[in-house]
């Protein structure tokens, strides 16, 4: 979910809400005409008598706002949001190409594979130099096979699992 507002010198910051009220959160800013990103994914989710498909959000307890930094005392005044994302004490701002990148990962179709392969290690800063989501760095956390990375996006403090081919990373 994303709100369409202007961009001019916003600024991209991660917000904590209490947990399971991300929508909500979302659904408050756009009606305050704040422009909010809420990365979501269908998962298949089992109950006693049937499997249905629900959208959740990606991070939890989490929500993205593109905002100027005079408008950070409305945001936290939307019921359910706990703060900022912060690192001592400041609000933590997002590169606009992690949040990109991020829309890219939700709206790309099955990666295409190099079987070449690079020698990567776990722990090391890396950036996807190719494909969709060019520009994202984080770091590696796990080598799943031959093409399965797990990468942490750095200023969100949260895991996201994404697959691209080993050949499209380098060290950072």
């Amino acid at each position: 979910m994303l709100n369409q507002a202007p961009y001019y010198d916003f600024v991209w910051y991660a917000i904590y809400t209490r947990s399971r009220s991300e929508k909500k959160v979302y659904n408050e800013l756009v009606k305050r005409n704040i422009n909010a990103f809420l990365p979501m994914r269908t998962t298949i989710r089992q109950w006693s008598d049937r499997k249905k498909k629900v959208e959740v959000p990606l991070f939890n307890s989490y929500v993205f706002v593109n905002i100027l930094g005079s408008q950070r005392l409305p945001v936290l005044q939307v019921d359910n949001v706990v703060k900022f994302v912060t690192f001592e004490g400041k609000a933590v701002p997002i590169p606009p190409q992690q949040i990109e990148a991020i829309k890219a990962f939700l709206g790309e179709g099955a990666p295409e594979y190099d079987d070449s392969g690079t020698d990567l290690e776990t722990g090391v800063n890396i950036e996807i130099t190719r494909g969709p989501m060019m520009g994202l760095t984080g770091i590696l956390i796990n080598l799943h096979g031959k093409h399965r990375v797990k990468v942490e996006i750095e200023c969100v403090g949260q895991s996201l699992l994404i697959d691209v081919p080993r050949t499209s990373l380098r060290r950072i």
